[in-house]
């Protein structure tokens, strides 16, 4: 019901669906951070049956460890993507609508200015840092330090969307609709 209302809604505003490629990077995203944590279970699961003979794997906590940048960065992008950051919204939610649609777009340019700074310096650190290798994987570090860059631009790239359906018009009831799955 709340979700053919929101649909009625969309229709009435005349909200074009999200373009294929935010679906589908949306989708790339999310499917990732489901392998990488499954992952990173097993490795954990087969890491602490190692510990309790006392054995160790170097290389299988140094991959996990590599893993969690990679699904820290990779989560923080599918959580913008559903507008799932923490947020204070006490005040936001007491402003009326054109007002509401003006402060979340000046939060979401914040947003922008501040990935777009650690995108930049993200691009940067892995540059720099191809000469050095990981200690037991000897990986280029660079791959542990990619997710920094690939996640901010990702994180840019949901945001720019949402940006964009706020200066439309788009409320956030729209825009992020409730989850009625569970």
């Amino acid at each position: 019901m709340l979700q053919e209302q929101t649909l009625l809604q969309a229709k009435a505003l005349r909200i074009p669906p999200s373009p294929a490629l935010i679906r589908w990077v949306g989708k790339a995203v999310d499917y990732a951070v489901i392998g990488i944590g499954g992952a990173m279970a097993a490795m954990i699961f087969i890491n602490v049956v190692l510990h309790a003979f006392h054995k160790d794997l170097a290389w299988l906590t140094e991959l996990g460890e590599f893993l969690m940048v990679w699904v820290t960065f990779l989560g923080g992008a599918a959580a913008s993507q559903r507008g799932a950051h923490m947020s204070i919204n006490e005040f936001l939610d007491k402003l009326e609508p054109a007002r509401r649609r003006w402060a979340d777009a000046a939060v979401q340019i914040f947003t922008i200015v501040i990935f777009s700074v650690v995108m930049y310096y993200g691009v940067g650190i892995v540059q720099g840092s191809w000469g050095t290798v990981l200690t037991t994987l000897e990986w280029p570090m660079a791959w542990q330090y990619m997710p920094l860059a690939i996640g901010s631009g990702l994180i840019l790239f949901f945001t720019g969307w949402d940006l964009f359906l706020i200066l439309r018009g788009v409320p956030r009831e729209l825009r992020y609709p409730p989850d009625t799955a569970h």
